[in-house]
């Protein structure tokens, strides 16, 4: 079903026109001309166990607004995609209604014509539809202990490849029931249940991924161009490849996104004037890299590469080999993780590297303290603010301003729960099986002093994750890969290479080896770099491939 409401008859009319001119084969359209009225529907859909895979409200109706409209609507159909239709005057509330409603795009009325301002918002919205999870019997369930590291591992895991799952406690009723199905003892968590019924105990991330039907066998063993990482400048890569093309693969560890992915919102990526959170982004990249034909595994984790003659070989942690043409690395940066007593044994017990979404709803009326001064560590904040007590920023620095982006700060200065404690660093945290409290330094005095809290985010500094490489391709002193014109020995060739030509632009000290994004030495470390290193890597592949 695609539901539209709108109180004008002769507007209402018009949506529900163009859109059974569109869909009308595939979809029944509902057109209601009230919210009650359209409620009314919902809940008679819900009864007769249909589903409705679109609704859009206009903004502006008498009994209650289409933002009021769609937060009920919400828990009738909550995989439903939501359009708000509005005029211009009202684009502020539709952006309100971004964060309020988790709203999918707003129209503004008129959207004559539909071709161009209609129709691809609802075909891309109704794609998203079709390839989630809608309905409990196609949940996966996952039963284990809140302060358990595997358990959050694996939400994290699930989460971030846009698997939905619903999550249950071990000593909940709903969780001993599970466990007891499963013929679980309890004691080896988590468990969990695919949607087929079968009960998995503590599997690996690879274990995990088969069963729940996430790609990670390649259907051949020789491409164009193998990317190794799925972040922004990897599926960047991806997209530009197979779009014009080349036979690609992508192959990613754990999951697409990268350190982008798990951002709450993304606020100045071109294109996108009301921002976009991570998880958005890097679905639509990723059914656009698929849509060219381009493959996308993950739980594959890359351990060595090596010259085959002419073509590149990637080895991967479980024996098996990829071969291509050539290769673009596109591996990303990790978290630097805290050295102060005691957060390493509750890492992922109250303390976590990146924004851990998935332990946000948890964060709800706590106090929540996030290490580090840059835009990840802004976005985070600003996210946990909405729902927390408060928020604390510890700031190695004086001033966010040297670090974060002109906005963010801002916008941070405005959040009445959240303080920012400039000079400020962990020394030390304690807990019994989880964080229950952090030892804070004021670094200028030396004063320490003790705060409660069970929740800890850090962000700070980037390492690349490029010790695979050693040996193989040139790295600068802290890992970095070095390519193009940063390879040059005392103006001339990098040691070792034997062409009559220079490194192109982004390739490293392997001919036919690229590198793209945050693990490229001297990268800019943003989004829409990331993106456009992964396209300039794709162009010179072409160029590298043409002179071989």
């Amino acid at each position: 079903m695609i539901l539209t409401v709108d109180d004008d008859p002769g507007i209402s009319r018009a949506v529900a026109r163009d859109l059974r001119r569109r869909y009308g084969q595939d979809n029944r359209i509902v057109r209601a001309e009230s919210a009650v009225q359209a409620l009314e529907a919902l809940r008679e859909l819900t009864l007769r166990g249909e589903q409705v895979a679109v609704l859009l409200a206009d903004y502006r109706m008498p009994d209650m607004t289409g933002v009021e409209f769609l937060e009920q609507a919400m828990d009738v159909f909550p995989s439903a995609r939501r359009v708000l239709l509005t005029a211009y005057a009202d684009t502020g509330a539709a952006i309100d209604a971004i964060n309020l409603v988790d709203l999918d795009h707003y129209l503004l009325k008129p959207w004559d014509p539909p071709e161009e301002k209609l129709y691809p918002v609802v075909d891309g919205l109704l794609e998203a539809w079709r390839g989630s999870d809608r309905g409990p019997v196609t949940e996966t369930r996952i039963v284990g202990h809140r302060w358990s590291a595997r358990s959050h591992e694996v939400r994290d895991f699930l989460a971030r490849n846009q698997v939905s799952y619903r999550w249950y406690l071990a000593d909940e009723p709903e969780g001993r029931r599970l466990l007891d199905a499963a013929g679980a003892d309890g004691l080896t968590l988590p468990v969990i249940v695919t949607p087929g019924g079968e009960a998995l105990i503590a599997p690996t991330d690879a274990e995990l991924a088969t069963r729940v039907g996430l790609p990670t066998t390649p259907s051949t063993d020789f491409y164009d161009v193998i990317v190794i990482g799925g972040g922004p400048a990897g599926l960047g890569a991806a997209v530009y490849a197979a779009s014009e093309g080349l036979r690609t693969v992508l192959v990613e560890r754990t999951a697409t996104g990268g350190q982008a992915g798990q951002s709450s919102r993304i606020e100045n990526y071109l294109g996108f004037p009301d921002g976009v959170s991570g998880s958005q982004l890097t679905d639509r990249a990723r059914r656009q890299a698929s849509r060219f034909g381009a493959e996308l595994l993950t739980t594959r984790e890359a351990v060595g590469l090596s010259s085959k003659g002419s073509a590149r070989a990637v080895r991967f942690s479980d024996g098996s080999e990829l071969h291509a043409h050539a290769i673009i690395l596109a591996t990303g940066v990790s978290y630097r993780q805290l050295g102060a007593p005691g957060l390493g044994e509750l890492t992922s017990r109250g303390v976590f590297y990146g924004s851990a979404l998935t332990e946000a709803p948890d964060c709800a009326d706590q106090d929540v303290y996030v290490v580090g001064g840059a835009n990840s560590a802004g976005q985070a904040a600003v996210y946990f603010a909405r729902t927390a007590r408060s928020v604390t920023i510890l700031l190695r620095g004086r001033t966010l301003t040297s670090s974060m982006s002109h906005y963010l700060s801002e916008q941070i200065s405005r959040t009445a729960n959240i303080e920012v404690l400039p000079c400020t660093e962990v020394v030390a945290a304690h807990g019994n099986g989880h964080l229950e409290r952090l030892e804070l330094r004021h670094t200028p005095s030396g004063a320490v002093r003790a705060v409660d809290s069970s929740w800890l985010f850090v962000f700070i500094g980037a390492t690349p994750r490029t010790d695979w490489l050693d040996g193989v391709v040139a790295r600068d002193a802290a890992g970095f890969v070095l390519a193009g014109p940063d390879l040059a020995v005392d103006g001339g060739r990098p040691a070792g290479w034997d062409l009559d030509r220079e490194p192109y632009h982004l390739e490293t000290s392997l001919p036919g080896v690229f590198v793209a994004g945050d693990a490229r030495a001297d990268s800019m470390k943003r989004v829409a770099s990331a993106v456009g290193d992964g396209a300039m890597a794709v162009a010179l592949v072409h160029r590298y491939l043409e002179r071989r």
